[in-house]
Parts: C-alpha cells; sequence; structure tokens
C-alpha cells in the first residue's frame, strides 16, 4: 500500500456540504471509544465505515468532532450515541457493530489482581473497552496507546490488556505492533503500540502476524508538510528568541567541533563547583564542557562579552543540544525548539513527537513554527478537516491524535485479510 504525502498536500473538499453525491460504502460498522477529534473515525470512513457509536469527554473535543462528522452522520449525533463519559454508558444501549477503535489513556491496573479478570482492570478506562467487547463480542478491535505501555508498570499494565483481551476471546498480534508515521514516509517521529485484536473464531487461531515490510517507505520530508507563503505573524519567532538563535548561531559556527554529542551547558565552562557528588552521566557533560570552553577559550570569552554574558538570557536557554551531527551548517536549516532542557536543534527531514504540544518546533529556514493546517497534515488529516478556531487547543488536539494513515494502512490489512494467522 502506497501512500502519497503530495496527496495530502492538495485541497480534497472545501466542505462536506458543498458535496451532496458524497457517499459511504457502509461496508462495516464501528466504534469510536476515547475519539478526540476523530483521527479513528476518518480512517475508517475513507475505508467504507460507518460509526454507530461514538465517546469523548472533552468538551473542546467533541466540538470539534460533531463540527466535522455532523452533516453526514446526523444519526450518530440525533440518536444521543454521541457520548461523553464513557464510565457511565450502559452497554446495551450501544449499537451492535463490527469494529471497536479505542486510543485509550494509560492507567496502571492493581498489583494484587491475579484471577486476569474484569477485578484485574476494574477502575481503569480499559476496563470500559472490555465490558463494551465483552457484551457485544464485535468481529475486530484496534487500540492504540503510547509505545511505554509496554514497560508501565514493570510491564503490568500490557500483560493484563493481552490477558484480558484473550480470555475475551481474541486474537493478537504475535508480537506488540510499534510503528511510527516516519515509516510510511510520513515526516513525523511518534511511534505508537497498536493493538489489533480478530475474535477467535474468524481465523480459528491464537494469533496472527500483520507484516509491513512492504509499506515501509522513505519520505519526500517536510516540504510535503509546509507552506511556502507568507503566514501570520503570530506563527513568527519572537525578536528575543532570534536574538538567542542568532547567538547559539554564531556560537556553533566558530567552536572546534560540528558534531558535539553533548548538551553545551554555559553555565559550567568556568564552574570550579565539586562535582564529585553528581550522577556520572551529568559529572560527563560538565567535563565536556569545560574541555570545550578550555579549547575555544579565545572565542568563547569574545563571545560571552559581545552577548553580555548571557545576563539577557532565559536560564533554560542558557543551554544548546545541537543533534543535526553535520548534516547543516547552521541553525537556521534545521528544526528548532525551545525546551526546559534548552534550545533543540534537530535535522529538517521529520518532526519529532511534541510538534503539536507545548514546544512546538520552528522551521528554522522561515523562522516560524508550524501552523494548525501543517500539523494536521503531519498527523494525515484530510484538508477539509476543520480543527478548533484557537492555535492552542487546536494543536494540542493534533497532537494528540492518531495519525490516520498509519491506521489506514493496519485495517486495510485486517479488513483484507492481509495476514498470517499462526
Amino acid at each position: 500500500m502506497s501512500i502519497s504525502l503530495v496527496d495530502v498536500k492538495q485541497k480534497v473538499i472545501s466542505d462536506f456540504s458543498d458535496q451532496p453525491n458524497y457517499v459511504f460504502k457502509k461496508n462495516f460498522s464501528f466504534i469510536d471509544l476515547f475519539a478526540g477529534i476523530g483521527g479513528f473515525h476518518i480512517a475508517a470512513e475513507e475505508l467504507g465505515g460507518k460509526c454507530v457509536f461514538s465517546s469523548e469527554w472533552d468538551e473542546d473535543a467533541r466540538e470539534v468532532y460533531k463540527n466535522n462528522f455532523y452533516k453526514r452522520n446526523k444519526a450518530l449525533f440525533d440518536s444521543g450515541n454521541f457520548a461523553g463519559d464513557i464510565t457511565k454508558v450502559d452497554v446495551e444501549q450501544i449499537p451492535q457493530f463490527d469494529f471497536l477503535f479505542a486510543g485509550f489513556p494509560c492507567q496502571p491496573f492493581s498489583k494484587g489482581g491475579h484471577r486476569k479478570g474484569f477485578d484485574d482492570i476494574r477502575g481503569t478506562s480499559f476496563f470500559d473497552i472490555a465490558r463494551i467487547v465483552d457484551h457485544h463480542k464485535p468481529k475486530f478491535l484496534l487500540l492504540e496507546n503510547v509505545s511505554n505501555i509496554l514497560t508501565h508498570d514493570k510491564g503490568e499494565t500490557f500483560k493484563k490488556i493481552i490477558e484480558t483481551l484473550d480470555n475475551l476471546g481474541y486474537a493478537l498480534n504475535e508480537k506488540p505492533l510499534i510503528l511510527s508515521p516516519d515509516n510510511f514516509g510520513i515526516p513525523a517521529i511518534r511511534a505508537r503500540l497498536y493493538i489489533p485484536a480478530i475474535r477467535k473464531d474468524l481465523i480459528n487461531a491464537r494469533s496472527f502476524k500483520l507484516n509491513f515490510s512492504g509499506d515501509f517507505q522513505v519520505g519526500g520530508g517536510i516540504n510535503t508538510i509546509i507552506d511556502e507563503e507568507k503566514k501570520d505573524e503570530k506563527y513568527y519567532i519572537s525578536q528575543y528568541e532570534k536574538d538567542v538563535l542568532d547567538m547559539w548561531n554564531e556560537f556553533y559556527k566558530n567552536i572546534d567541533i560540528k558534531i558535539i554529542g553533548f548538551p553545551i551547558w554555559v553555565d559550567y565552562f568556568k564552574d570550579k563547583k565539586k562535582i564529585d557528588h553528581l550522577p556520572f552521566w551529568k559529572k560527563d557533560f560538565i567535563n565536556k564542557n569545560k574541555k570545550l570552553y578550555k579549547r575555544n577559550k579565545k572565542f568563547i570569552d569574545k563571545w560571552l562579552k559581545k552577548y553580555n554574558n548571557l545576563n539577557w538570557v532565559n536560564v533554560t536557554h542558557k543551554k544548546m543540544e545541537w543533534q543535526a551531527g553535520t548534516d547543516i551548517n547552521n541553525i537556521y536549516e534545521g528544526l528548532i525548539q525551545f525546551r526546559p532542557s534548552g534550545v533543540r536543534v534537530k535535522r529538517a527531514n521529520k518532526f519529532s513527537t511534541l510538534v503539536a504540544m507545548n514546544h512546538a518546533q520552528i522551521i528554522g529556514k522561515y523562522q516560524r513554527r508550524l501552523t494548525p493546517n501543517e500539523t494536521k497534515r503531519l498527523q494525515s488529516f484530510p484538508e477539509y478537516f476543520k480543527v478548533h478556531p484557537n492555535d492552542k487547543v487546536a494543536l494540542k488536539q493534533l497532537g494528540n491524535a492518531v495519525n490516520v494513515n498509519v491506521l489506514k494502512i493496519i485495517l486495510n490489512k485486517i479488513l483484507n485479510k492481509k495476514y498470517e494467522e499462526r
């Protein structure tokens, strides 16, 4: 299956209301739990699915969800099947369905539970998934979570999820499935754990294997995401940020190494305090900073004087992390973040996980941050999708969303039986 990001940039439709002939195939029905703004919904629709029930507690996300899906699925909302708090929903009120989707929150399960039943997972968001599955026995499940869930609570959380699904009668992928958009040519590093499951009686097997080797591809770079035209001034870096980046750019271009390999901590250049009590990793970084200063003392002293010993700089911005190797020659050729750990500079080929969160990346070439529409493309949402009007809310929601194209690839394999039974 091949996905072109060039196609993603093209405007598909301006508004569904302008497309009276838009028709659903209705090949399968699905429910969308912990729905967010509808990443699962879009992916399933585009493969012929029809949503019959959805649940999302966050009011801002509910607003965006309804704004995007109401016009072409009025029955979902008018029938009262768009719920808020899933814990208060009676499973018998949920219509029958083929596929359950859920990007559920990660919570610890009972450490004392050994019965491998609902008592082990009660009080967690996964419990609500399990009780719905237990009642409706859908054909397929696809759950999504952060990859760290594999080691959460020393592995007990993931173990109980798998045990519960197995006891409910579902075959699972033989190994944990961790995929990132950049595996499929999308310029974003965002590894997530996906848990596909098929009812055992449908395949007469306890497990199966999804093979993605033929789907992996090299991406077209960030230019497939970025709009080159001038943007609203609010997206451009401030004068202070420009001054900080100019300062660090001069530093990088004049020191004697280009592959730095450790964070630059200005406050330790001349520091003479004892560091024996510090952990090894920190002592190592401090010693490397001191050696860097000694080798480049003449330049760094002039640099510090020029920039008033960095007295005007925020404490966290007196640190710099160069993570671009020699692929770029200066800061403005990279992707930049102002983070608590310092000013981070990365190669300009892939955006990192936090692209839509608090530390939005700056496109050095344009000296501005990603817009909501560009972030929307990065998450493979279609052009017609209407994000929240408040940029801060929109970026947070997109940062929490699932990548639509990754979901479509997984769903396509399940729905078209592109898997090996084990």
